[in-house]
């Protein structure tokens, strides 16, 4: 079972009014699936303490305290959900809500991007991989489980699975336990979620569906963050494009060259001063337009 850090704290404080709360019209958008997961691991919860013998307040205290730790949870996700940031931030702030409600030694992201899964975000600082390593769909345990859609909980030894692939430069290589959960958007595979522990650890059921609905519910926003990553790309890419064709036809005008010398000018411009063609582009429209206005104010 889990417990967030809110549902410990729940039982000992007077319960807000709704109005106390003002959510986004995005944040509050959680589906329905997600809101009967949310009742039946309440129940769930509640079931595992009574059939375990433990003190359950008869007044409902226990009930109330695990209900304001699931919205606590769900409010959490909504808002984030609601922020709209960029891809790495976005993946940055979901590590953050999966080690705030499981304890773990390693947390790696992964982003499906043209059939390969990238690492994209890790818990632990390793910028020689980040957004470098690749997986085929279907290699390694990260990648079968986005090749069929299900969770994989290995409580020890993972290196010794059939499906666990070494990288040699991560030290999680050798961790003990491993749980790997898809990341969905509308039945569809976006990314892997990877939680390791350098020794034994058992992820109970409730756990591994925790971090699974995590994985529902944060799926449509990493696509759209991801996909508005590339459309800015591609904007850039399209401006780049027309400042280059600008200073084409300034280099043509003022040389008399045609558009293949023009742009080969450019090109080795590039390489000799070591700059990208687009500065240099901007810099020579710029000095075009700053000739024409001297000219003009003649």
């Amino acid at each position: 079972m889990f417990t967030t850090e809110a549902g410990k704290q729940a039982a000992g404080r007077p319960r807000m009014n709704a109005n106390q709360h003002k959510y986004s019209q995005r944040a509050i958008r959680i589906s329905v699936h997600s809101c009967k997961f949310a009742a039946t691991m309440q129940a769930n919860a509640y079931s595992h303490h009574k059939n375990n013998r433990l003190d359950v307040p008869q007044d409902g205290g226990y009930v109330v305290g695990m209900a304001e730790c699931v919205v606590d949870l769900l409010h959490e996700i909504g808002s984030r959900m609601a922020a709209a940031d960029p891809l790495h931030q976005v993946l940055e702030s979901i590590i953050t809500l999966v080690i705030s409600e499981i304890e773990c030694d390693s947390t790696f992201i992964y982003v499906l991007e043209n059939n390969e899964l990238v690492l994209r975000a890790s818990k632990n600082p390793h910028p020689e991989v980040v957004d470098r390593l690749k997986l085929r769909v279907g290699q390694g345990i990260t990648g079968w489980t986005a090749q069929h859609h299900q969770p994989v909980a290995l409580a020890s030894d993972a290196h010794r699975d059939p499906r666990f692939k070494f990288f040699g430069e991560l030290p999680e290589d050798r961790y003990e336990a491993f749980l790997s959960v898809p990341i969905l958007c509308r039945g569809r595979v976006v990314g892997v979620i990877n939680l390791q522990h350098r020794l034994p650890y058992f992820h109970t059921s409730q756990e591994v569906k925790l971090i699974s609905t995590i994985g529902f519910l944060v799926g449509a926003e990493i696509e759209l963050a991801r996909l508005e990553g590339q459309v800015s790309q591609l904007a850039g890419q399209l401006e780049s494009r027309k400042l280059i064709e600008r200073a084409k036809g300034v280099l043509q005008q003022d040389l008399g060259v045609t558009e293949e010398v023009a742009y080969k000018t450019l090109q080795r411009q590039s390489r000799e001063l070591r700059k990208p063609m687009r500065e240099l582009a901007e810099a020579i429209v710029i000095c075009e337009e700053l000739k024409r206005s001297k000219q003009g104010a003649k």
